[in-house]
């Protein structure tokens, strides 16, 4: 198994428990990212920058992931996508997605979209992601510890 990281978004408390959870358990992990991020020095860490563009990192994982493999994101179509190739998905806040909600997620993510292209969601009446908290480290520090042991 290695774990793959969508790291243009992941929080910083996230990422250090991804990286204490990779040498405790021996596994490589790959963050993948349109810009480098810092990482300490260890063969069990790799950064992959992509060119700049649109799901450019995205399109990256889904091409790379192997069966298997663990991908931390929060995007949507990606999870789907890594789902069909037989990888795992976890986010930050600790959400597995599997076969059996992923496709709940997809249908409201896209009438969500349909909603506001159409005007009837303004962008001010869509309340923003909450800020990432104890809670949140917590199911997500829970939930990596299940996925790789």
């Amino acid at each position: 198994m290695q774990i793959w990281v969508d790291a243009d978004s992941v929080p910083l408390i996230a990422k250090d428990l991804i990286i204490k959870t990779a040498e405790r358990t021996k596994t490589m992990v790959i963050f993948v990212a349109n810009q480098p991020i810092k990482l300490r020095k260890s063969p069990l860490l790799v950064m992959t920058v992509v060119p700049s563009g649109f799901d450019k990192a995205d399109d990256y994982i889904v091409e790379q992931i192997q069966a298997g493999d663990l991908a931390i994101t929060s995007d949507i179509p990606l999870a789907n996508d890594i789902l069909d190739k037989g990888g795992m998905v976890l986010t930050t806040r600790g959400v597995v997605y599997d076969k059996n909600n992923i496709k709940q997620k997809l249908n409201m993510r896209d009438f969500m979209d349909t909603m506001r292209g159409t005007g009837v969601l303004e962008l001010q009446e869509m309340s923003g992601q909450k800020p990432y908290g104890d809670r949140d480290k917590k199911a997500f520090a829970d939930g990596l510890n299940r996925l790789v042991r």
